[in-house]
């Protein structure tokens, strides 16, 4: 392992463009279980609360959901050593934009900048009719649904639900920065989720070094992944970042 985080390291430091691409197992260590998997959420839940035309049809029934999941349940997460030391490498130049299929906004929380969100952020909410968008912080839970005050119109949280497509400025800043990638660092995803797990595919295809920070091999490991730093997100990336600072 160690010759490997060396190796790791000096590929980092030489690269012009380097992106990280990062899953649930990232914010995992900050108490967020996954959707999918043996903890995962779908095991307690029902997939429907998240399908956009359950909810627009019920949209009482699925805020009670939403709310306990996102809004109780999550919202004391703070980043962890991972998601610090990513927004570390930012600051020193050595990482140049972020790609996540997380909605926890924990990458900003870090410092991070150049982040795009590939499947949105659970801390904005918006309006389907006039696309007002608002901040969580900015509203009362204990009456829910949530209203927007132009059109009373029902406020949905500003992240993808099954049915929906992929914003187009984060799907298009996505792929953009994967193909300027010369380095992609693949943290605490499965590889399991399309479209966003053709985003280090693209890396790959442009020539880039896949580095993967995962605990058990993934779809990615004997595809497209170089390296495989196997272990927990926060741990590997604590060691890597010895080496780069």
């Amino acid at each position: 392992m160690e010759l490997l985080l060396k190796e790791s390291a000096k590929i980092i430091k030489k690269s012009n463009y380097t992106i990280a691409f990062t899953g649930a197992g990232i914010s995992v260590e900050s108490g967020i279980p996954p959707f999918r998997g043996e903890y995962g959420l779908w095991n307690k839940y029902r997939p429907q609360v998240l399908d956009l035309s359950y909810f627009l049809n019920y949209p009482g029934n699925c805020w009670g959901y939403i709310r306990e999941i996102f809004y109780d349940f999550f919202a004391d997460a703070k980043p962890n050593d991972a998601h610090r030391v990513l927004a570390n490498m930012e600051r020193n130049k050595l990482l140049n934009a972020i790609v996540t299929q997380n909605i926890d906004n924990l990458h900003y929380d870090a410092g991070n900048n150049t982040v795009h969100e590939f499947h949105g952020n659970s801390k904005k909410l918006i309006c389907l009719k006039c696309g007002q968008v608002y901040d969580v912080n900015d509203i009362d839970f204990e009456n829910i649904p949530p209203k927007c005050v132009n059109d009373n119109e029902i406020l949905k949280p500003n992240f993808i639900f099954f049915g929906e497509g992929i914003p187009q400025e984060a799907y298009s800043n996505s792929f953009a920065a994967a193909q300027k990638a010369e380095v992609c660092i693949i943290v605490g995803s499965t590889g399991e989720v399309t479209p966003a797990s053709y985003v280090p595919r693209t890396a790959k295809q442009a020539g880039a070094t896949i580095i993967e920070i995962n605990p058990e091999e993934t779809v990615f490991t004997s595809v497209i992944t170089d390296i495989h730093l196997k272990g927990k997100a926060a741990e590997i990336l604590n060691q890597l970042g010895k080496l780069l600072f």
